[in-house]
């Protein structure tokens, strides 16, 4: 493909609460065995981009160990590869990235020494599959400047939490508003663009002159007048992780067989880092319904409507209800949890009793099992 491409996974999002604390949003596990950033880069490596950036800089421990070898998506090294890109202290900065432009401005030598004609950019929070040869034949074909890609979401999604955009007949992007206290369109911005490298580079390096920070703030919306920018409409599945709920209802959207389907039985594929661990073992006395458990799992008790990660142990006359249990999680003995999440290593004592009552509760216990 034409293209380079850059993901953005850099940035800390409160509305994640406590999940976030411990990982980068775009390192939440999703599925049963994937995490969210595995979407955007399958997507690429599906659409034979050979070349790609990701910018990290918050808790970017667990995102940089998962992304330690290109060989999960197929990056080739000949071809281009997979690269790494946090914050560093040089002769010209020695400043975080403060916002999306900064960090695409601190890693322009990216773009200057590649050579290929456009760049796609995408945050990696969000599940979706998508064809990004079919968004450049698009953008070439309407001559355009930036290429948004916009989906119109369902009735009943708060907008008002994403960039939201109104195009003319034409598709070319009129209004644009980056989180309005109330919206006026339900077509949203996916976070995925597509503009030619070199102008790229011009309107980034002219956001660093004038001290202006953010790529949707101070290039979409102050250019939206004096660029070609056009919005390419989607209408497949499409979900961004942006808060606890959003989070919640994604991974749960996985227990659907059609949902299911989509991502894991129609190509192309989507592509994770693997572990060599054993299948789940479901002993005398389990019960499951409805459910993903997945690989390295030992199931003894009751679960219904729920996500468990991998390597996680359900004790005997356990009741998982609704909830999404994380990697490497003990539950002991007659435990009951509902409309629940639980971190990733935690330990729960036996006869413990957690339920969301209003909205999804996070557990997050002392882990015994790890104190030295």
């Amino acid at each position: 493909m034409k293209a380079i491409g850059i993901v953005l996974a850099g940035g800390n999002n409160y509305r994640m609460k406590e999940l976030s604390q411990k990982r980068a949003v775009c390192a939440m596990p999703v599925a049963g065995s994937y995490r969210s950033i595995d979407f955007t880069l399958s997507n690429m490596s599906n659409s034979h981009i050979q070349n790609v950036a990701v910018l990290t800089q918050y808790n970017a421990k667990s995102l940089s160990e998962h992304l330690s070898s290109s060989k999960w998506w197929d990056f080739g090294r000949k071809q281009g590869g997979l690269s790494v890109l946090s914050p560093v202290v040089t002769p010209e900065s020695s400043n975080w990235y403060r916002g999306t432009a900064d960090a695409i401005y601190q890693n322009l030598d990216f773009l200057k020494k590649s050579h290929e004609p456009y760049v796609v950019i995408a945050s990696g929070d969000g599940i979706y599959k998508l064809d990004f040869n079919k968004v450049l034949e698009y953008h070439i074909d309407k001559k355009a400047d930036i290429t948004v890609v916009c989906r119109d979401m369902e009735k009943d999604i708060h907008v008002e939490r994403f960039g939201t955009l109104r195009m003319n007949e034409e598709y070319r992007i009129e209004e644009f508003e980056e989180k309005p206290l109330k919206a006026k369109t339900n077509t949203v911005s996916c976070g995925i663009y597509v503009i030619r490298r070199r102008q790229l580079i011009e309107m980034i390096e002219k956001c660093a002159e004038e001290d202006r920070y953010d790529f949707v703030r101070d290039i979409l919306i102050r250019y939206k007048d004096m660029k070609r920018i056009y919005g390419y409409k989607i209408k497949e599945y499409w979900r961004n992780i942006a808060s606890v709920e959003d989070y919640f209802h994604t991974n749960m959207d996985f227990l659907k067989p059609e949902v299911r389907n989509y991502f894991f039985k129609q190509y192309p594929d989507i592509y994770s880092k693997v572990e060599d661990l054993p299948p789940a073992k479901y002993n005398v006395g389990s019960a499951v319904k409805n459910s993903l458990i997945s690989s390295g799992c030992i199931v003894n008790g009751v679960v219904e409507n729920s996500i468990v990660f991998k390597k996680s142990y359900i004790g005997n006359n356990c009741v998982i209800k609704n909830s999404i249990i994380l990697n490497d999680v003990y539950i002991g003995d007659n435990s009951y949890i509902e409309n629940c999440i639980v971190e990733s290593r935690d330990t729960i004592r036996e006869n413990s009793r957690f339920v969301g009552e209003n909205g999804i509760r996070i557990v997050i216990e002392e882990n015994e099992r790890y104190v030295l």
